[in-house]
């Protein structure tokens, strides 16, 4: 574990804190008006290797190989061009900080962190972090890499959960959510919808997903599985038989056979490492997906009603009727999706820098 502290005069910014995995979700905005919650778990925190915010410099300005220097392999609108490294924890665990007014940026809800650094160490004043809390946004506090250090805690060392140990924690992720809205007259607002994660985890992997296709058609499992994924593929696939097959793998299920040529398989939320099998399916392509998200596609939980007494409190969303389902087709997040394709080296390949234009000319903005 590791205490943050600021770089110019020593002064503790943050609680004890471990490091987990960036959650893909990190850089995703949400609808329009939408409350989202902490991004990052109370006590955690994860180093986001991409630069991150203002400024920004148009494709056209990048130099000749710079783009690829940077792990870019497809023309993008623009790209940041901030410090890289930062580390994300949740706000409730930072100290010793002042918001600083001047650089509340354009937000309309809160703060977005479009003016760089709005939080300064109180100690000696110098700009250390970005909060970020507006409408749309995860919330989230960034703290600059050449602005902070970390230090290591003496005395606590927290070791990785296995993956039996994560798989019987089961914390799986519920595929539909209430999203909050900014309240008017009458208060908070809610509407059941497809959850922000599950969008965010299926664009991080149908991007995979297409590098894996090798321009193929692809057949994922029926059921959740087929809702998520199947209609995109379909639509930025060649038409024809199936010709690879995607199932879902990974700790305490049972072995694929070998003739699969894609596997659906869980992340290590605390290392990041993505769960590899063993043989005869080795040389299939490993899909990555949040490890939440998996343990619902491979052991779906059925919304079942339970018995309550005593009245419900008035902040509480009633389950009675059971909640609706969402009153649209499931849509990958976008600019996930676009985010990890231009990032993958096959997309240098024709068709797949086909698919990249076409997200640039909007052509394909009815599945995302």
């Amino acid at each position: 574990m590791f205490v943050f502290v600021c770089a110019g005069c020593g002064a503790e910014l943050t609680t004890p804190l471990s490091q987990v995995s960036l959650p893909v979700h990190a850089r995703q905005k949400y609808g329009n008006g939408a409350q989202l919650p902490v991004l990052m778990e109370s006590g955690t925190f994860a180093v986001d290797p991409a630069p991150w915010g203002g400024p920004w410099r148009m494709w056209a300005e990048l130099h000749p190989g710079e783009a690829e220097a940077r792990g870019i392999y497809a023309p993008v609108y623009s790209l940041s061009d901030s410090t890289s490294g930062a580390s994300v924890i949740a706000p409730g665990d930072i100290r010793g900080t002042r918001l600083i007014p001047e650089k509340r940026g354009g937000a309309c809800c809160g703060l977005d962190g479009a003016d760089g650094p709005n939080m300064a160490c109180e100690a000696c004043g110098l700009p250390v972090a970005t909060r970020v809390d507006d409408c749309s946004l995860w919330q989230a506090v960034r703290l600059s890499s050449d602005a902070v250090r970390r230090v290591p805690v003496e005395g606590i060392h927290a070791a990785p959960l296995s993956w039996a140990e994560l798989t019987e924690k089961g914390e799986k992720t519920p595929p539909f959510e209430p999203i909050a809205t900014w309240g008017g007259r009458l208060g908070s607002n809610h509407y059941w919808s497809w959850s922000p994660q599950w969008e965010a985890a299926a664009g991080h992997a149908l991007a995979h997903l297409l590098v894996a296709s090798q321009g193929q058609p692809v057949e994922v499992p029926g059921g959740l599985t087929a809702d998520v994924f199947q209609r995109a593929l379909d639509a930025l696939l060649p038409a024809g038989p199936p010709k690879r097959r995607a199932v879902l793998a990974g700790p305490g299920q049972p072995s694929p056979d070998a003739g699969v040529d894609i596997l659906l398989v869980p992340v290590h939320p605390q290392t990041g490492q993505t769960w590899i099998p063993g043989s005869p399916t080795a040389s299939a392509y490993p899909v990555p997906l949040p490890l939440g998200v998996w343990m619902w596609l491979v052991s779906p939980q059925p919304y079942l009603p339970v018995t309550a007494s005593g009245r419900i409190p008035q902040d509480v969303l009633r389950d009675d009727p059971l909640p609706l389902l969402p009153n649209y087709l499931f849509r990958a997040d976008r600019e996930t999706f676009q985010h990890t394709l231009v990032r993958l080296p096959a997309v240098r390949t024709p068709w797949l820098r086909t698919i990249v234009e076409n997200l640039t000319q909007g052509t394909s903005a009815d599945l995302f």
